[in-house]
């Protein structure tokens, strides 16, 4: 495979995901939000355990 085939097949690529788009039921902000809690929990378990007797 020559570079320019190999970069005719990465622009083809590129071009068909341009298309797809993202799912319908994929929002930002609930994606944001649920990543912001998840950190949150994780952050307040490592703190519970982390306590000085």
């Amino acid at each position: 495979m020559s570079l320019t085939s190999a970069s005719a097949n990465l622009v083809t690529l590129a071009e068909g995901a341009e298309h797809s788009g993202n799912h319908a039921s994929l929002s930002p902000y609930l994606t944001g939000i649920g990543a912001f809690v998840a950190l949150m929990l994780l952050l307040w378990i490592t703190t519970r355990f982390n306590r000085d007797r």
